[in-house]
């Protein structure tokens, strides 16, 4: 799936390394894929807080060669695909503040739901914002809270958040973060052979650094850490896990693990139990490259029809180009993929691929395999219809874009000029999982978190 959900936003932090500024870097590379709009690293050097961050990929924001060698001990790190807030550098993370409690830069996963009511409610108290984000909304709490010390007035305005987030936070004095009570957004804690503690939103970043993952922090959690080591708080109590189903199914990295699972093994899993609930007759199963290959595997392994690779991606084409307007989706359909005509041409094809939501970048996929010769093309998507908008941090159509909400499955499968379509069922991916702590909000299972009257569907 290309184009048609849009990454969230990726965070990194590292305390008690020389090197935090350039491991704070490539963790944060290593989460790119999250989020390709904005990017930057803040660092901490003899107890001064710099911010380099700029639009654009990362390489292009922040210049690895102006960190290398530039002393301090700790740095958080950002990747942004807005969610709340306009695409503009003012938005773009870490943002720099100063607050009573001293400097502050801070970096934000996920989306507040109650954001608009309280940003209002902070400019009548005379708040000034710098940016459109959400993510401002914490600093100002944090100044505004009637609590003595930093930890204290964090877990305060924490207290006042709703939605699905995950922030990390640095001070003179230490690395903070904090997830979501709900655990929708991910948020992991590692740990490197010298001793520095790293906090990220998924595993490959702490093997980018060489961490041995700790532990998931928990939901509900403000962990702090400095010199004297890591403490615990709880700010809010947990509901219980929900992590949001589609990390699983397609933002998170495949050689990240979440709440301890692969996400290799797991998307594996999603294929097979598609081809149990969803079989059909042919002769290649085709994945949509890279997030739907391995449910293309499991699909192949569970039919016993070969798998292949019928389409290849342009690996020098960025993820950006992809815009919201239809005619650039489509040129970049086609400047990203082309189909292998020796592997689908006079042949049945089971194109995998991990959801669908407007439909318009399947209809383009399929088209380019019917150009290359395909016989047949028959749909399989490795998610449940995806019905409701998600709200945490997930960069969503609106409910009347939505293709499955609207049509129904034959109306589906001819707009996108299929033989066939099948989707999974949501007991098919609780079973695949393993377990039914999942947010599917966006698969008509209800939000976990009551959705503010100002936040439009």
């Amino acid at each position: 799936m290309m184009g048609e959900l849009h990454e969230e936003c990726g965070v990194f932090g590292i305390w008690g390394d020389s090197a935090a500024a350039r491991k704070a870097y490539w963790g944060t590379f290593s989460l790119q894929h999250r989020g390709q709009e904005s990017a930057g690293i803040a660092l901490l050097s003899n107890g001064q807080l710099t911010v380099d961050k700029g639009m654009g990929l990362l390489q292009d924001a922040v210049q690895v060669g102006s960190l290398a060698n530039q002393p301090g001990a700790a740095a958080i790190g950002h990747v942004r695909y807005s969610t709340t807030g306009e695409s503009a550098a003012v938005n773009a993370q870490p943002l720099l503040m100063h607050t009573r409690f001293g400097p502050l830069a801070l970096a934000h996963n996920g989306n507040l739901v109650n954001h608009d009511r309280l940003r209002r409610e902070l400019e009548k108290q005379g708040a000034i914002f710098q940016g459109t984000s959400d993510s401002e909304v914490l600093a100002h709490l944090l100044a505004r809270s009637s609590q003595a010390s930093f930890v204290d007035a964090l877990v305060d305005a924490a207290k006042h958040l709703k939605g699905g987030f995950a922030f990390v936070l640095l001070t003179p004095d230490g690395l903070y973060g904090l997830r979501d009570p709900h655990g929708i957004r991910p948020m992991v804690m590692g740990r490197t052979p010298e001793g520095a503690w790293v906090l990220a939103s998924e595993t490959c970043a702490l093997d980018m650094v060489e961490a041995v993952w700790l532990r998931d922090v928990r939901p509900g959690e403000l962990v702090r850490i400095t010199d004297r080591g890591m403490e615990s708080r709880t700010f809010a109590e947990s509901t219980g896990a929900n992590a949001c189903a589609f990390e699983v199914i397609y933002f998170a990295r495949p050689d990240s693990q979440i709440e301890g699972q692969s996400m290799h093994l797991k998307r594996r899993l999603l294929g097979k139990e598609l081809a149990e609930e969803a079989p059909a007759e042919a002769d290649v199963v085709v994945g949509v490259p890279d997030s739907s290959l391995p449910a293309a595997m499991g699909y192949a392994e569970a039919s016993g029809i070969p798998f292949d690779f019928g389409l290849v991606k342009n690996r020098y084409i960025a993820r950006t180009f992809i815009a919201p307007k239809a005619e650039l989706r489509t040129q970049g359909v086609q400047l990203k993929l082309s189909a292998v005509r020796e592997v689908v041409e006079g042949r049945r094809v089971v194109l995998v691929d991990d959801s669908l939501v407007r439909g318009t970048t399947s209809r383009h996929i399929i088209r380019l395999l019917r150009r290359a010769g395909a016989k047949e093309v028959h749909m399989r998507i490795a998610s449940p219809p995806y019905l409701e908008p998600c709200h945490y941090g997930i960069d969503t159509s609106r409910a009347g874009e939505l293709a499955a909400r609207n049509l129904t499955l034959k109306e589906l499968a001819d707009m996108v000029d299929a033989d066939s379509l099948a989707f999974l069922s949501p007991d098919g991916l609780v079973q695949a999982m393993g377990h039914n702590q999942l947010c599917m909000a966006c698969f008509g299972k209800g939000y976990p978190v009551p959705i503010e009257e100002e936040v439009h569907v």
